[in-house]
């Protein structure tokens, strides 16, 4: 008869899951055995179980369907938290399997006992644990239907002698997976129709959950001659060719985003839930499509919510909006700031940038050693990576460089921690892509903090053949934090980071390891780095004084950020 760990693996090499990521060990070695006897199934062992749940948290991401990944009794499931978080706040479904005591010793506080459900009741739409063979099917379908119809984290805790025993009937659990587009009442879109009518000027905000209403978002843009600010999940599958876009806002934004907010009589959200209260307008009217109705109006004031899918909303309202020629000229002003704010940037991408003359005056008051600018290796990678590439980033300065260099043309994908963010999310994310498809490209944008918070985990693409190709934004700094200090007039402190050369720890490690530390040998190590067909660590020694200042700076945070840098000097000036 089947086990119950034979029944649960069974049950999701049946469902599709292809790939389960954790650490070996007591209550869940009747499960690792019997993945090892599934032929559907793959187990990767990682070093540490975080990386493991950032990586099904990933693959869950990109394929829409069930990542699942396992942590043993007490601190190995423990160690699965972050990444479930980055997994509920992604909104990916992700099913955690994790050890626990045996039966009768649960409740003692036994060597090594967690509360499980304790533990993971606020990351978990569904945590429980089988307490009898007998619970399996039911509690089995109960946690993956969580998961898939509520896009969250569900976890199933199983007993140390629970495993090898016998499931009664034998009964393969079977999961529902099917999510059904929606549009709001026709009354409520006559009333949003109405609402924006009367606007002269419009901008739209996308997210995320329009991604897949590619076509019918242009399509409004284009009959309300609105631009269209991204958020950075959105940039994936909107970004290319579109003649609406003026890229980001918040802290990566641009001035183009800002004046299309400044400037509009009326917000359109669309499948969004951008966080960032403070670059709201303000005085706006607001219409808001979310597919989850619990997002509408908790960021920013809305005038009418409408609850349904992006694509199914917009096609519905389209045909109620007013025939008539709107004015351009929003639009065109918009995305003349946006092209002229690309171009000032491209400069900067440039190796040639630091050493041109501008008049008599030779910009390198910001980069006075000719360090590589992170922008010229953002700019590297988006001209050299392959067109339907997986990209993953670390939060922090890794991640402004991508927004503001990297165009998600053709079919690329873009992963990162840009809900919950986590440091150290880059490169497992990136096995968790590279697992999925080993032929398909994946680059990983790290920082030196993030790769090497979680290191021990590149090990993990050697292991199992997971040809990522991890590079680092290596400027020995917590750039984003650096940022912040100063902002708030702060001398930079704790930031500075004594890195190793990783490009030697990645080929001791047994990558194709590489270092840059001049700029006019990138271009080429980038192109070889890419072309490798193994894993590889390009460490890249980047400019740390480098800095992406947010376009609506205010006059405090500018002379905070003068105040900071004026106390480094006076400081560094005195200890020498």
């Amino acid at each position: 008869m089947a086990t119950v760990a034979s029944t649960l693996v069974t049950a999701l090499a049946e469902h599709g899951v292809r790939t389960v990521w954790g650490v070996v060990g007591d209550a869940l070695n009747p499960v690792t055995n019997a993945i090892r006897t599934e032929d559907r199934m793959e187990w990767v062992g990682v070093r540490h179980e975080e990386a493991g749940a950032f990586a099904a948290g990933a693959q869950a991401q990109l394929t829409g369907t069930l990542g699942v990944c396992m942590g043993t009794v007490g601190p190995g499931s423990v160690h699965l938290l972050n990444g479930l978080y980055d997994a509920k706040k992604s909104h990916a479904p992700v099913l955690a399997i994790c050890g626990q005591v045996p039966l009768a010793e649960v409740g003692s506080n036994y060597f090594q006992e967690v509360d499980n459900d304790r533990l993971f009741s606020d990351v978990a739409v569904f945590s429980r644990t089988i307490t009898s063979p007998e619970q399996l099917p039911y509690l089995l379908e109960m946690a993956v239907n969580s998961a898939n119809q509520q896009r969250g984290v569900a976890v199933l805790t199983l007993p140390g002698d629970l495993g090898e025993q016998e499931v009664p009937d034998g009964r393969v659990p079977r999961f529902v997976d099917h999510h059904p587009a929606t549009a709001p009442a026709p009354d409520l879109l006559r009333r949003a129709a109405d609402l924006i009518d009367a606007a002269d000027r419009v901008t739209l905000l996308v997210g995320q959950g329009a991604r897949e209403a590619r076509d019918e978002v242009l399509a409004m843009a284009d009959g309300l001659a609105a631009p269209m600010v991204l958020t950075l999940k959105a940039k994936e599958g909107l970004e290319r060719d579109n003649p609406y876009q003026v890229g980001q806002s918040g802290l990566i934004g641009n001035p183009a985003a800002q004046q299309a907010f400044d400037d509009c009589d009326l917000l359109l959200m669309v499948g969004t839930d951008f966080p960032y209260r403070e670059w709201y307008p303000e005085g706006k009217t607001v219409v808001q499509i979310d597919a989850h109705g619990e997002h509408i109006g908790r960021r920013t004031h809305v005038d009418l919510g409408l609850v349904g899918d992006a694509g199914a909303t917009l096609t519905a309202l389209k045909p109620m909006l007013a025939t008539r020629d709107r004015s351009r000229r929003h639009l065109e002003s918009c995305r003349g700031h946006w092209e002229r704010w690309t171009e000032r940037q491209s400069h900067l991408a440039d190796p040639r940038y630091d050493h041109e003359k501008l008049g008599r005056i030779r910009r390198v008051f910001d980069n006075p050693d000719h360090a590589i600018r992170p922008e010229q290796l953002a700019a590297s990678l988006d001209r050299h990576m392959a067109a339907d590439a997986v990209i993953t980033s670390d939060t922090g300065m890794a991640t402004v460089w991508l927004s503001r260099f990297v165009t998600m043309s053709g079919t690329r994908r873009l992963l990162g921690s840009y809900n919950l963010g986590s440091m150290a999310n880059a490169m497992p994310q990136a096995l968790g892509a590279a697992a999925l498809d080993r032929n398909r490209q994946v680059v990983a944008f790290c920082g030196d903090g993030g790769l090497t918070m979680l290191l021990g985990d590149i090990l993990t693409a050697v292991a199992y053949a997971l040809p990522v190709k991890l590079v680092v934004f290596d400027n020995s700094r917590l750039g984003m934090v650096k940022l912040e200090q100063e902002q708030a007039g702060l001398p930079e402190h704790g930031t500075v980071l004594e890195n190793p050369d990783l490009g030697a720890v990645g080929r001791a490690c047994g990558l194709h390891g590489v270092r840059v530390e001049k700029a006019d040998e990138l271009d080429a190590a980038v192109q070889e780095a890419l072309a490798h067909d193994g894993p590889v660590l390009l460490d890249v020694v980047t400019n740390p004084e480098e800095i992406a200042v947010p376009p609506k700076t205010s006059v405090s945070q500018a002379w905070g950020f003068a105040v900071a840098k004026l106390t480094e000097t006076v400081k560094s000036a005195g200890d020498s």
